[in-house]
Formats: C-alpha cells, structure tokens, sequence
C-alpha cells in the first residue's frame, strides 16, 4: 500500500523553487539529450521515458503500395524508439538517475496494449510504470473503462501497479467518481498542470497530494520565460516535482502500490462469527473497514453509463468515407 497522507500547503505552492524538493524529467524520442550538462544538476533524480504508443504495430505488412509503406515506416519508427529508449535506459542508470517508463494509452483493445507496454519496456523492479492517459475522450485517448484493464493486465504481468499520469480535467473527473473507477482513482498521481499554484484546483478524494507533479513543459517553457530549466535539454522538456527530498524520493521510487482509502471514505462493520462461537459466549467483537455503499448520485452515473451503453448497441453503425491517401508518399504517422 502506498500511503496517502495530505501534502503540505507548501506542496501546492511553487514547490519548485525549494531547492530541497527533487525533481523528475521525462523525454520522449524527438527530445534531445546532453547527458553530461544534465548530470551537473544534483536536484534530478529520476528519468522517465517513453515506451510504447497504443497498439503494437502490425506484424506483416500488407495493403497497397501506400499502406505497405506506411506499415513499414511504423515498423522502422517502432524499432529506432525502442533502440533510443534501451540506450537511455543505460546511460541514465550509469549516472546514478532512477528510471522510468511510460506508455501513451490509445483507443483499442487494453489488454493488448498492457502487453506492448510490457514487453516493450521490459522495466526491472524497480524502475517506475506510468500510464500516460492525456484526456477523457475515448475518440482520441483510452477510454477510463479500458484503463482499468490495462492497469490490471500490467499487475497481472508485473505484480504492480503503475503510477498514473494525467491532466487536471481528466483527474478531477476520476476522484469524482471514485466509486466508479476503483482503480485509478487509488494510483499514485503524477499530476500535470502548469500553474504556480494548485491548492484550489487539486482533485481531493483519495488522492490527498501527489506523487509527482508535472509543472514545466513546452506550455509554459519558452525563450524568456520558464519555471525551471534543466541543463542540457531543451525548452520543451518536461519537468516534475516531488513533495520530498531526493533522498526519499529514491527509497519510494516506482511506487508500485495503491493508496490508502482516506477514513471519511470507509465504513467499520462487524466481522462475522461462527453459530458455536456465538452460542458459547467465548469471543470478541471485532470490526472491520469496508467502502461506503455509493451515494444515489454515483449510483445514477453508473447505470445511466451502462444504460446508454446498451441502447447504443442497438444503433445502426455510422458509415465514415475514408479518403484515399495520395499514390506518392505518407502524408504522416
């Protein structure tokens, strides 16, 4: 279990600038790295990079002249990330930096998925799992639903869960429905927002503070002007906080547990004995914590969800015209 103990007020206020506070950055393949310039900068403890995108791509490649192309140029990206990716793995561990791996969820099938993440980052004990979910909407992202499983087929690979990493909206509306979302909403957060401040905007519920907070990027990181800046990356990298030392930081690095259910949230009740024990006399009452049963408007949410769900499974699919991609190259991928 991972504790969750409220943050500190100085937590939620520009904890960047204490100098105690260690922070974490986070790459992906088209950031660029001067390894040496950034090991001068003690406060780093962690490196967390990209793994996998979504779906693993396809094993053969078929089609057209323009989808076998396309098929191969993913297969040809898929094989240089994965190559940079165990090379920084090495150079990160040579400094003495913790490392990380996320995955970037997508629609499609979540299971499968969990298995590309692993099998991609093949991650040791202890580095730290993230799953990357960058919004609520199931067109463009993985579906809250289907992060669930993909959260229970890593523990099922791993025996550990990842962190989860996602903006304010995305967070706000997972602690609202926590009863719901069993699971994510019991991840250690790695909160991205990029304000000086957070303590109104924080998605109290279980989470009572983060584990990481994500305050630079290339949103609020520029030429002028930027919370903080690393050596030797650029102005797009990002950059996080944690609310402890660098010390602490790698005793509790990749986490790996559920936070606990604040106490507001659970409900003692008696723990049952047997008839005989009863009858005798001989024994002590004692009691046990439980969740509280769902409030009537959880219970609305869910089975209005599961509701549309159904009716929906009896519309007549939507028929999309897909454009033809031009005979003389990729447009993009």
């Amino acid at each position: 279990m991972v504790l969750g103990t409220a943050a500190k007020a100085s937590d939620f206020s520009e904890p960047w600038k204490n100098a105690e506070r260690a922070l974490v950055i986070d790459a992906y393949e088209y950031n660029s790295i001067d390894w040496a310039k950034l090991a001068t900068d003690k406060r780093i403890v962690g490196f967390i990079n990209k793994a996998s995108d979504g779906l693993p791509p396809a094993y053969f490649c078929s089609g057209d002249d323009t989808e076998f192309r396309l098929c191969k140029a993913l297969w040809k990206r898929y094989a240089v990330t994965r190559e940079l990716f165990q090379t920084r793995k090495v150079v990160a561990k040579a400094l003495g930096l913790k490392w990380g791996a996320y995955h970037l969820a997508r629609p499609g099938n979540p299971v499968e998925q969990a298995n590309n993440f692993v099998d991609f980052a093949e991650p040791a004990s202890d580095d730290l799992i993230a799953l990357d979910l960058e919004g609520n909407d199931p067109t463009r992202w993985m579906s809250l639903e289907d992060a669930e499983e993909f959260v229970r087929q890593v523990h099922r690979r791993l025996g550990r869960f990842p962190v989860l990493y996602t903006n304010g909206r995305t967070a706000q509306y997972i602690a609202d429905n926590r009863y719901q979302y069993r699971l994510l909403s019991r991840l250690p957060l790695w909160y991205a927002r990029y304000k000086p401040d957070i303590d109104v905007h924080f998605p109290m519920g279980n989470w009572q503070g983060y584990a990481l907070w994500q305050f630079s990027a290339h949103t609020n990181c520029g030429r002028f002007k930027c919370p903080y800046r690393v050596p030797g990356t650029p102005n797009d990298i990002d950059v996080s906080v944690a609310p402890m030392n660098a010390d602490r930081l790698r005793q509790q690095w990749a986490f790996g547990g559920l936070i606990d259910v604040p106490s507001d949230y659970l409900a003692s009740i008696p723990v049952p004995v047997s008839r005989e024990a009863g009858l005798a006399g001989k024994f002590t009452i004692t009691y046990a914590d439980v969740a509280t049963p769902p409030t009537v408007e959880e219970m609305v949410s869910v089975l209005g969800q599961r509701w549309r769900k159904f009716r929906d499974g009896f519309r007549m699919p939507v028929v999309k015209t897909v454009p033809r991609r031009p005979r003389f190259g990729i447009v993009e991928y």
